[in-house]
């Protein structure tokens, strides 16, 4: 049973990169559009494994612009208009599923190496894992100064 939500969660993860990247490269945020591309995919699964990358996709849409922003402080020589449509899609999905908690850091790390590899260029590896444990660093350096700020004490006038 864990194998096949494994599967169908790495099949989700593809579909909402493959959704990202048609829509990045459409210049357009047509969901509808890009449902109907995967309705003559056979591999695209079941209607409801294609409505959940879609809104996976949609919600990694939304934060796209922190997500390049993020990427351009950490690979300053590849800013996303530089990389190539896959890396970037696939940043930007690992981007919102590290920030948003959906999976574990080293999940979504993991998993956009793999898409990498599946469909990105022999240099996509590297260079997703090297941003992407540089923004894990960074979120986890964040998430602690958060904790460690100091709560601020009452003045005792009131």
């Amino acid at each position: 049973m864990t194998l096949i939500m494994t599967t169908n969660r790495r099949d989700t993860r593809r579909l909402a990169m493959q959704a990202l990247y048609q829509i990045d490269l459409r210049g357009e945020g047509d969901v509808d559009a890009v449902r109907e591309g995967f309705a003559d995919d056979a591999e695209s699964g079941s209607a409801e494994s294609v409505n959940e990358a879609c809104d996976l996709a949609v919600a990694a849409w939304g934060c796209r612009e922190q997500a390049d922003a993020m990427c351009t402080e950490l690979a300053p020589d590849w800013p996303s208009y530089r990389q190539p449509p896959v890396d970037r899609a696939i940043l930007r999905l690992a981007y919102y599923e590290m920030v948003s908690g959906r999976v574990p850091v080293k999940v979504a790390i993991n998993e956009a190496v793999e898409l990498g590899k599946r469909y990105g260029s022999e240099h996509s590896p590297p260079f997703l894992n090297g941003v992407l444990d540089k923004l894990a660093r960074q979120l986890t350096k964040r998430v602690g100064e958060s904790r460690e700020a100091p709560v601020a004490e009452p003045d005792g006038d009131g």
